[in-house]
């Protein structure tokens, strides 16, 4: 079955971290871009980060830069979204993404006091 399943999600207070991992299966993720989005309550689906196949090309959304790394294991078969120095903003549902088409069910991430 294709599928993208991310965990790590949770509860953390500003300036925390938590590590998002998103583990796929039914499809070559070894050759697969690969790309991060959140969407907040009552907001547009917003781009987080993106990595190519090889794992030697990232960008990432302003609102994260320098604060934000995505990665990847290829044996794993699992991409990383490193978040630290949250913010309440950051506060979201976050996705991750095998364009064009296919998502994973998301995981909440949730920054407050």
């Amino acid at each position: 079955q294709v599928q993208l399943v991310e965990s790590g999600g949770g509860l953390v207070q500003p300036g925390g971290s938590l590590r998002l991992s998103c583990a796929a299966s039914g499809f070559t993720f070894s050759t697969s871009d690969m790309r991060w989005y959140r969407q907040a309550p009552g907001k547009e689906r917003e781009f987080v980060a993106s990595i190519n196949w090889l794992g030697n090309a990232r960008n990432y959304g302003d609102s994260v830069k320098g604060r934000f790394t995505i990665s990847r294991d290829n044996a794993k078969n699992t991409l990383y979204l490193q978040m630290s120095s949250l913010k309440p903003e950051d506060t979201a549902v976050y996705y991750c993404h095998r364009f064009p088409d296919l998502w994973g069910q998301g995981t909440q991430v949730t920054v407050s006091e």
